[in-house]
């Protein structure tokens, strides 16, 4: 039950690894075509047990129900949902640069206001003496 409740929406287990059979499955694929997938996608890339086998993880689970949307639901062709899928990669970098870029800029002006607040203080305490004296 709780494996279930963990799976989400896309109905994939809450596990680290997962076999080809396991991951045929839930895609809804023969394992042939997994394979052949693989070949022709770079964001699938299981990596290999001891034995040689093929362990996918959640995130190219995820790639390959994509992948099978795309070329039997939506009726791309093989190239178009590679071109496809590297255009989100593409966006997604795009999009991770520039929230770098902004904590960076963020990072700059608050070490820049935490100088002008010292300055401010230094300024206040300043004029704090000088009222104290007249």
């Amino acid at each position: 039950m709780k494996q279930q409740q963990a799976a989400g929406r896309k109905g994939i287990p809450d596990k680290v690894y997962f076999r080809i059979g396991e991951v045929s499955d839930l895609v809804g694929v023969d394992p042939h075509v997994l394979r052949y997938w693989e070949t022709e996608f770079k964001v699938v890339r299981p990596r290999r047990a001891k034995s040689n086998q093929r362990l996918y993880r959640r995130q190219d689970v995820e790639n390959l129900q994509l992948i099978k949307t795309l070329l039997h639901n939506e009726g791309y062709t093989i190239s178009g949902a590679r071109k496809l899928l590297q255009d989100q990669d593409r966006k997604e970098e795009i999009i991770a640069k520039e929230e770098r870029e902004k904590q960076l800029e963020q990072d700059v002006l608050e070490k820049r206001l935490d100088s002008i607040k010292k300055e401010l203080r230094k300024i206040q305490q300043i004029l704090a003496l000088k009222s104290l004296r007249y």
